[in-house]
């Protein structure tokens, strides 16, 4: 049985629906062949179709390994999400920071490949200052699309591109395979470790991962789609099929339109930055080259626009993601005060990414894009293996197929397979590419430091995950309020202490102008029962005790506040920490208060033995808490002399919690 599996009309999210993904997905899908075609032919020859099926079946596994870890984790951000629950806040700036570099280069690609498309109505289009002019201009229109936002008009529009475009590409590898395709003139030039060589196989094979871009972009729209278990197949199926025919089909035609000659090919010559004009140019009727030559030239030039557009929608959402976990300056991501979009960072990737496509160079764009997607895509499949392990109890409105039980925990084979196949490409495209490895490493080099800088003159955790509110991005001053709170109890004497904090907070929450009725507080005592029991088993009775003790003196503690509530209650889970992060969604507070660990007879750590195992458990449990919780995580440090709460502590004429 598939991890987390729930019922079948379980929804996730909340306004979008699986098309709309589809059409963000396949503006980058297009746009790949349209953008890449002819560097990839130049590297791979005579394999370049073979090269797209692998490309596809790539894409294959990262669709698998996006649409699962989307729906896990319903926030915007791709990878960087994924790598933040499964591993740390470093990880998933990497990732973050990886993906950036791409979205930059794949806007600057874009822009490129439409003044060369724009060529087949007049060739000036594509030289010196009209071409220049043009760039500008496709990346400006872009920027303040993107800044005005993402509307339902828009997405129509694009729905509708999709489907040109899909007619297109059929009737081309149609038309292809009857008048252009010959399996004796494909086959002839290949002799694979000459023409081509492993080395440049690789290379392609680096730049052919462009198309796992429109997965990010997709992933940018996470919590705003309405998708459910079976449209997340559907989804999968569907982006997965037109992948592999599109990218197989278009590659065998346009090879057998512009054959590999002298071991090259006019694909990576005359038409490399606009290689489908390549096949409309190897039909031999007329009609069909000039009519086909138009029509190309057409549906490429406003699908790479809306692919930029798609771009910068993921890279928008992925610098809010990175500003409001404080992996990069929040000033970075200040979010426009009425559109609500991070407008800082879409101008200054908008002057970079002109900077990047004025030289021209697209060979040298897509082989330093390889590094960054490859890299994305090999954390973003080690994420949801990992969560497969850490998170398996985790509901998933869709589960990939193919998994191999290990010691309890079922390891998805897919996302195992792409991450190897990804960094192994990776690690291949660093060594033999001098362009991909300086620039690569120098942007990672660079946005590490800006990382370690920030994070550490703000004296905030390399690791932790931290937010930042949205009101914050927006210039805007606002008092935290916390009327509903969250306290789990561990019979220390600390208790008191954080029930204080808790107090203070809500009583504070209960003054303010406007709020209606009591503050609430909900005191919890947490028993973590171990996987050989049934989470329903009978426990001992000093178990109980200690939770009656513990929350009675919690209640009696926060109580002393005025307009303060506070409701006591004992909960079971595997474990500590997920149990705490699950009790705080299900009641919906705005803050957890915890102890940041129990103290010691030297002021604090672990207790270097004595103490029971819920002494201990809060300890473990914080750090947790605080990389995982989804509300604000207010933590208590704790002070020598605390001992345990037993059942004599009760406050006179206390009652006993039910």
């Amino acid at each position: 049985m598939s991890p987390g599996r729930e019922d079948s009309k379980q929804i996730f999210g909340r306004e979008l629906g699986s098309p709309m993904l589809f059409s963000v997905i396949y503006t980058v899908i297009a746009s790949a062949i349209y953008i890449c075609l002819g560097v990839v032919a130049g590297y791979a020859l005579g394999l370049t179709p073979v090269v797209f099926l692998i490309g596809g079946l790539m894409f294959v596994l990262a669709a698998m390994t996006y649409v699962e870890g989307s729906s896990l984790h319903q926030e915007r951000g791709g990878s960087t999400v994924f790598a933040r629950f499964a591993f740390n806040e470093l990880w998933s700036f990497i990732a973050g920071w990886a993906i950036l570099l791409d979205y930059v280069i794949l806007l600057a690609a874009a822009s490129l490949s439409a003044t060369s498309y724009l060529q087949a109505f007049w060739e000036r289009l594509g030289e010196g200052a009209f071409e220049t002019v043009l760039i500008v201009g496709i990346l400006l229109y872009v920027a303040v699309r993107n800044i005005r936002g993402f509307s339902t008009r828009r997405s129509r529009r694009i729905a509708l591109l999709v489907v040109a475009d899909i007619v297109l590409q059929v009737a081309l590898i149609v038309l292809g395979l009857v008048f252009l395709f010959e399996p004796g003139t494909l086959t002839s030039s290949i002799n694979f470790g000459t023409t081509p060589t492993l080395q440049h196989v690789i290379a392609a094979l680096g730049i052919a991962t462009v198309v796992s871009t429109g997965l990010e972009s997709a992933s940018g729209l996470s919590g705003e789609v309405g998708v459910g278990r079976s449209g997340l197949r559907r989804l999968v199926t569907s982006s997965s099929l037109t992948v592999i025919i599109v990218y197989t089909g278009i590659a065998l035609v346009a090879i057998s339109a512009q054959p590999v000659i002298g071991g090259t090919t006019r694909l990576s010559t005359k038409f490399k930055d606009a290689p489908m004009l390549g096949i409309a140019d190897g039909f031999d009727q007329q009609w069909l080259s000039q009519g086909s030559k138009f029509a190309i030239a057409a549906i490429a030039v406003v699908t790479l626009i809306a692919a930029a557009n798609s771009t910068m929608l993921g890279l928008s959402r992925l610098a809010y993601s990175l500003s409001t976990h404080r992996q990069i300056p929040s000033a970075l991501g200040r979010l426009h005060p009425t559109r609500f979009t991070p407008w800082a960072l879409i101008v200054l990737a908008t002057g970079v990414a002109i900077g990047l496509a004025v030289p021209g160079d697209l060979t040298l764009l897509l082989n330093v894009y390889a590094f960054g997607a490859l890299l994305g895509l090999t954390i973003a499949h080690a994420s949801v293996v990992r969560l497969r392990i850490t998170e398996p109890d985790r509901p998933r409105p869709y589960s990939m197929p193919f998994n191999l039980p290990i010691r309890g925990k079922l390891i998805p084979l897919p996302a195992v397979a792409g991450m190897v196949l990804s960094a192994l490409i990776w690690v291949s495209v660093v060594v033999t590419h001098a362009s991909a490895r300086w620039v690569g490493v120098g942007w990672m080099a660079a946005g590490l430091l800006l990382y370690l800088v920030y994070r550490l003159s703000s004296g905030k955790s390399l690791t932790r995950r931290v937010t930042v509110p949205r009101e914050a991005l927006r210039g805007e001053h606002t008092e935290v309020e916390f009327g509903a709170l969250l306290v789990p109890v561990t019979g220390s004497a600390l208790d008191d202490d954080i029930m204080q904090t808790a107090g203070r907070l809500a009583a504070e929450a209960g003054e303010e102008e406007g709020f209606d009725g009591e503050s609430r507080i909900e005191a919890i005592w947490v028993t973590e029962v171990p996987m050989a029991l049934p989470i329903d088993a009978r426990l001992p009775a000093d178990e109980g005790q200690r939770a009656k003790a513990a929350l009675s003196r919690a209640k009696a503690v926060g109580e002393e506040y005025d307009n303060v509530q506070v409701d006591t209650s004992r909960v079971r889970g595997r474990r500590a920490g997920q149990t705490i992060i699950a009790e705080a969604k299900r009641r919906g507070v705005q803050a957890i208060v915890l102890a940041a660990e129990e103290p010691t007879r030297i002021g604090g750590g672990v207790r270097f033995g004595g103490g029971s195992s819920s002494d201990l458990v809060i300890g473990h449990t914080a750090r947790y808490v605080l990389e995982n919780a989804d509300c604000s995580v207010i933590v208590t440090a704790p002070s020598s002399g605390d001992r345990p709460v037993s059942a004599g502590d009760l406050p006179e004429g206390q009652p006993e919690p039910s």
